[in-house]
């Protein structure tokens, strides 16, 4: 029997990009980070320390954008409803459109528990919002902020600004003015200035989009560490390639905005209209938040005298992916709010490990934020293959000029690491997180 011959690999000379190393480990099916157990360790563990938080959020997000909406004095906007608590995610649980983690489709039993008892014991949950003994979700309207500036959501951008949507949103405010009769004097200043409240109805629908976003990337982490803890993910490229293929399960999860009000459902965007979670949320929560968002005020300064901060947007890398680790206790760069919210639900082998290794309990949101950002960075480096996938060509194509195409994609996005202005290259770190030593 004649066999075939196996099939040619082609390879191309080493790349002479300041970060070769990086981008060959990326050609080789590989992340941004080296594949070592103590980095696999931090990764795992920040996605569980991260996806309970994220778990409240997506709840939240979805009663601020259908139930807050425009509410001018929105004192209760971070005490959702047991109605949201109790719904069910579409991603887990036995009724699931696709279930990807095996768990509950209510909130988790670990969140239900912090919001009830918090660090200081159980009390009425106004007790501990007042006390701040909360999940912080300043953190991610802050995010939810940075893609409306930089409105980057696809064909949804332009839609925004549509006559179809303007109308919408205006049914939906006056509608929202008239339910409640404290707010009824407020028509007469959305006649005045229609721009205002449509100002708001935006940002109540990037609220939705956020929370749909996350949704899904619940249980996706959930599920990532559960098979971390089986044995069944061991390497970093493993992880990382169940994000990219969850990223192609659920590309198509309608994107869409309801409000509702006395019962009666405004439908902002209309699930008919066909919008897209991975275009519309998914790659423009890459680049808005990842790598964009915008300077910390007090980190840098706003004075356009200074020129700390650039005249364009597309200059702008202040994202999770560049936030150097200071304790500032801020919703912005660095994330430190979310690092505390982070560390109510550190893994036990997690807590363990920082310990053993660091300089106590004052540093642990040092600690916490160097992990989240090499997590963060295996999170992007699935995008970034899932991206190449789409659009380019496979790891083992086996003519070359298909792998240099794929090689200039890989350079053009290393080359975002690498820019001296504004500190950039300094604060993504991107060469410290290449060691274990960097602690």
């Amino acid at each position: 029997m004649v066999q075939a011959p196996a099939k040619p690999v082609a390879k191309l000379p080493l790349s002479k990009h300041p970060l070769a190393d990086v981008i060959h480990r990326l050609e080789a099916g590989g992340a941004m980070i080296p594949d070592t157990p103590e980095n696999l360790m931090k990764v795992i563990g920040m996605y569980k320390a991260y996806s309970i938080p994220m778990d409240f959020y997506w709840r939240d997000l979805l009663y601020l954008a259908e139930r807050v909406f425009i509410n001018p004095l929105p004192f209760f906007k971070y005490l959702p409803t047991q109605e949201y608590f109790d719904l069910h995610n579409h991603y887990a649980g036995d009724d699931a459109d696709l279930r990807i983690w095996r768990g509950g489709a209510t909130a988790h039993p670990e969140l239900l528990e912090f919001i009830e008892k918090g660090e200081n014991g159980k009390m009425p949950r106004l007790l501990h919002h007042l006390w701040h003994d909360r999940i912080n979700m300043e953190f991610s309207e802050s995010l939810a902020q940075s893609m409306m500036w930089h409105r980057m959501s696809g064909e949804l951008e332009a839609y925004l600004d549509s006559p179809e949507y303007i109308a919408n949103a205006n049914r939906a405010i006056v509608a929202y003015l008239k339910a409640h009769p404290g707010y009824a004097p407020l028509l007469v200043l959305h006649k005045l200035f229609p721009q205002l409240f449509l100002e708001q109805c935006r940002m109540s629908t990037y609220l939705s989009i956020l929370g749909l976003f996350w949704e899904i990337m619940a249980p996706v982490f959930f599920e990532i560490s559960d098979r971390y803890d089986e044995g069944s993910i061991k390497t970093i490229p493993e992880a990382m390639n169940f994000l990219s293929q969850g990223i192609f399960w659920i590309a198509g999860r309608p994107i869409y905005h309801h409000v509702y009000i006395k019962g009666e459902c405004f439908e902002i965007i209309p699930k008919s209209k066909g919008f897209m979670w991975l275009y519309e949320a998914a790659f423009p929560y890459v680049e808005a938040v990842f790598y964009r968002t915008a300077p910390f005020r007090g980190t840098k300064s706003y004075n356009a005298q200074a020129n700390q901060v650039p005249n364009e947007q597309i200059d702008f890398h202040y994202g999770i992916l560049f936030a150097d680790k200071f304790p500032v206790g801020t919703a912005g760069i660095p994330p430190t709010l979310l690092h505390q919210d982070m560390y109510h639900f550190l893994p036990s082998y997690l807590k363990e490990h920082f310990a053993q290794n660091c300089r106590g309990e004052d540093d642990i949101l040092v600690q916490l934020g160097i992990a989240f950002q090499r997590s963060m960075y295996t999170v992007t480096s699935a995008v970034l293959q899932a991206t190449r996938g789409a659009l380019l060509y496979p790891l083992d194509d086996p003519n070359p000029k298909h792998l240099l195409e794929n090689r200039k994609f890989f350079e053009a996005q290393m080359d975002r690491f690498i820019r001296p202005q504004y500190g950039i290259a300094d604060a993504c770190r991107i060469r410290s997180v290449q060691l274990d030593s960097y602690k």
